[in-house]
């Protein structure tokens, strides 16, 4: 959802924040990134809240930001999280990591992420359809289309993961 969000904002919406207090869509990505890649490295081994990651800086961009650069954290966080995600057997599920010193199964530190990321792609897809505004396509159904989706054929591979 945050990419079919992201992919409909005009290079300048990706800086855009609300008030003063608000993150733009870049620093959400900034951030994202970074707890990925803080989480994800290492994942089995160390903690997940590495001694490198400077969290308040991800809240921060310099004037040079591109949104070449926004999309290049994207990607590389999420490649931090696929890796990670990919190297795991089944009997690793159970096992132990810790978050800031705090205990988690796998299972558990990894639904903490799910909710984290959730959360913040709500705040793109929100920022990206305010943006927009009338322009804004919909990524789920449209207003006024429930019942004719109800009707249409599912889709075979929905739910399935796309190649990244």
């Amino acid at each position: 959802m945050a990419e079919g969000a992201m992919v409909q904002l005009r290079d300048e919406d990706f800086f855009v924040t609300l008030d003063p207090e608000a993150n733009s869509v870049a620093i959400l990505v900034k951030h994202l990134a970074g707890n990925m890649r803080s989480r994800f490295t290492d994942f089995l081994t160390s903690d997940g809240e590495k001694p490198d990651r400077f969290r308040d800086r991800e809240f921060e961009l310099s004037p040079a930001t591109s949104r070449g650069d926004v999309m290049k954290w994207w990607e590389e966080g999420w490649d931090c999280v696929f890796a990670a995600i990919d190297a795991l057997k089944p009997e690793d599920v159970m096992r132990t990591v810790t978050v800031r010193g705090e205990p988690h199964t796998v299972l558990q530190a990894i639904n903490r992420q799910i909710a984290h990321y959730a959360q913040h792609t709500g705040q793109i897809v929100f920022l990206a359809k305010h943006l927009r505004s009338n322009e804004w396509k919909t990524l789920s159904i449209p207003r006024g289309k429930s019942e004719e989706f109800k009707k249409a054929p599912p889709k075979s591979d929905k739910g399935l993961p796309h190649p990244r």
